[in-house]
């Protein structure tokens, strides 16, 4: 049987990526670079090409004297961290298949536990950002599922201590997967993914959903609904219509359960965006460093306070 060749695929090895980010002054001009390809822009002013380098991270406007850093109003906004560990995280969140603990991305770094969520949780919130604005249209088969397990007293559907997520995955007309949405809903009603259908869903799709009355709202959005109802256990996990959606259902939850002890279900939404993120740009493991820069330096600073509070859904 032939191999894979997405999943054979180089990806970017460290070697190659220390020749590139293993400095200090490496990583300042990839950010400089990405931040303004086409030369410095003020963001007070708008004035283009010109400016004084006052300092390594610090940029003057000629026309208005606007002072600028190079990490300002990023996510990289007022870190002590050097760019080289910014980096080094990012590039071992990016090319593992499954994720990293802050506690194993703390000894990678050698920095503290807090520092390494605090990191850890930035860089999620950066594939959050990135992915919510995407649409699928064509073939795309979506279920139900929850992450976390049950309290004594309050089993099933009920339970406090679960959060319901829809998986969704757009298939080409050939079957294979081509992209991945993982979104947390505050319940499975009718009105939870409507709002979903009408942000990330293209008019005129095709949508295989079982037989969840919710999911009548891809009958409003011009779709081709076809619900089946499946019932329940193996057999139903099993329906060819529902393949690649189970299938990469039980690849998360697998990836989460064998990273983390435990994590906190309030954050559930950027855990999910961190698969999603990676499975969405598996087809080119070598651009991620470069993909992901661009976007981490287009997503506004995430301070601490409101890092550990933030709760996203559809």
């Amino acid at each position: 049987m032939p191999r894979n060749q997405i999943q054979f695929q180089p990806g970017l090895s460290l070697t190659d990526f220390l020749k590139h980010h293993g400095t200090e002054e490496q990583c300042r001009q990839a950010v400089f670079k990405l931040r303004w390809p086409t030369g410095f822009s003020c963001p007070a002013c708008g004035h283009e090409g010109a400016c004084c380098q006052l300092a390594r991270q610090l940029y003057q406007c000629s026309r208005c004297h606007h002072q600028a850093s190079l990490t300002a109003r990023t996510i990289f906004d007022s870190t002590k961290l050097p760019l080289t560990t910014w980096f080094l995280a990012i590039y071992l969140l990016t090319q593992r298949k499954n994720s990293l603990s802050a506690l194993q991305l703390s000894r990678e770094l050698g920095v503290s536990y807090n520092t390494a969520w605090k990191l850890k949780h930035k860089i999620m919130q950066v594939m959050l950002e990135r992915e919510q604005n995407t649409v699928l249209g064509g073939r795309i088969e979506i279920d139900d599922a929850y992450l976390g397990g049950e309290k004594p007293g309050n089993p099933g559907r009920g339970s406090e201590n679960k959060v319901p997520f829809i998986a969704v995955v757009q298939t080409s007309t050939e079957g294979h997967p081509q992209y991945l949405q993982l979104r947390r809903v505050r319940a499975f009603t009718l009105k939870e993914i409507e709002r979903y259908a009408q942000r990330s869903v293209a008019p005129g799709s095709t949508v295989y959903s079982d037989g969840l009355a919710c999911f009548k709202a891809f009958d409003a959005r011009n779709c081709l609904h076809s619900p089946i109802a499946t019932g329940s256990g193996r057999a139903s996990a099993q329906h060819p219509a529902f393949k690649w959606v189970n299938t990469l259902l039980g690849n998360v939850k697998n990836a989460l359960t064998g990273t983390f002890h435990a994590f906190n279900l309030k954050h559930a939404s950027r855990y999910l965006a961190e698969f999603e993120y990676r499975f969405n740009r598996r087809f080119d493991l070598g651009s991620m460093i470069e993909r992901f820069g661009y976007a981490a330096l287009r997503t506004p600073p995430m301070p601490y306070r409101l890092l550990k509070l933030a709760e996203v859904y559809t």
